[in-house]
């Protein structure tokens, strides 16, 4: 059963309670059970609507608002324990003390809302909130790094947090792409399912299917990942460099998989020896080219007799281009038949 399944039906379940209690209340006192009945329906009713008012109130808030209103009851009691109102009539003190107990209570649940738990620390000293390390914050995924695949992988190491969260639009466009006519989007969409279904299955990770509201239905996917993570206090991870660079823009902490992949990416330098395979021909008559696992070409000088072989290759330049890092080699020994090592460029 679905958590969204679940909660709706507790909300029958409580409605149905309030409207047996109203009938059985209203049977005892008047000897009608429909007065009772109605009016416990209602009741109900008028309950669950506030709390579908308050479905973006969580128990943080509710306790940093329970929190701000006891400080704002406080200083309202400090004020008129000085009794600066002792000779003004009655009506006056009782609108007085009225209109001071609410203001104080709502700007002290306001103020409280707004703080996070370091700033407690001013006004409690010796109470300090344990802090929520990066390991353990929760992740939200998108469709794109779903379907990539890397994700179960890079779980499994343990360098991200085990706590990952899918919402319920992303599982549906996954769906969508696996019911698609075209079989490219097909595919994509079975393997992003397939993954969900291996991490689910995964004791290292946590997977949670997050229920999303169902007045969001007019805005963008893109848009939608980033006020979850807002709400759910989380970060995103995600592969989309336009995705991570608008999470960010709104203050949203977004991990890109693609920058991760940068940074992993082995560092060459002139003179190192690399096991190459060369695949193909390069521009030059004597030329070869292999390629390294993260897809960087190696273009190996005077190496054309070496081709479809695994060779060693000193690397003896390097160059960034718009396309990417060219490296350039020698084939190791003398392999190149006695001709001496020329650079080619």
């Amino acid at each position: 059963m679905t958590p969204l399944l679940t909660v709706n039906l507790l909300r029958v379940l409580f409605v149905t309670f309030c409207a047996t209690i109203g009938a059985s209340v209203s049977a005892a006192l008047e000897g009608n059970a429909w007065p009772g009945l109605i009016l416990g329906i209602v009741l109900g009713l008028v309950i669950v609507l506030i709390d579908r008012l308050l479905k973006g109130f969580s128990l943080r808030a509710f306790s940093s608002a329970t929190f701000g209103l006891l400080l704002g009851m406080l200083f309202a009691n400090l004020l008129f324990a000085s009794d600066i109102l002792h000779y003004q009539p009655e009506t006056t003190q009782w609108v007085a003390r009225l209109i001071v107990y609410t203001t104080f209570a709502y700007l002290g649940m306001m103020l409280a809302m707004r703080s996070n738990r370091d700033e407690f620390s001013l006004i409690i000293p010796y109470v300090r909130f344990t802090r929520e390390t990066t390991q353990h914050e929760p992740l939200i995924l998108d469709t794109n790094v779903i379907i990539d695949g890397r994700i179960a992988d890079l779980c499994a190491t343990g360098f991200l947090s085990r706590s990952l969260i899918v919402p319920r639009f992303v599982l549906g466009e996954l769906q969508a792409l696996a019911d698609s006519r075209d079989p490219i989007k097909r595919e994509r969409g079975r393997r992003g399912l397939e993954i969900l279904n291996q991490l689910q299955n995964s004791p290292d990770v946590e997977l949670t299917i997050h229920e999303s509201t169902g007045d969001e239905h007019d805005v963008g996917v893109d848009a939608r990942l980033v006020r979850a993570a807002k709400v759910l206090q989380a970060r995103l991870l995600t592969n989309d460099n336009a995705l991570c660079q608008v999470a960010r823009l709104q203050q949203v902490p977004a991990l890109n998989l693609n920058d991760l992949v940068r940074a992993l990416r082995p560092v060459v330098v002139v003179g190192d020896e690399i096991e190459l395979s060369l695949v193909k021909e390069g521009r030059e008559h004597h030329q070869a080219v292999g390629y390294l696992a993260d897809g960087t070409m190696i273009v190996v000088n005077h190496a054309r007799p070496q081709l479809g072989k695994t060779t060693t290759v000193i690397v003896s330049s390097a160059l960034q281009t718009t396309a990417g890092r060219l490296i350039f080699a020698e084939l190791k020994d003398g392999a190149n038949g006695g001709t001496p090592p020329v650079s080619s460029r």
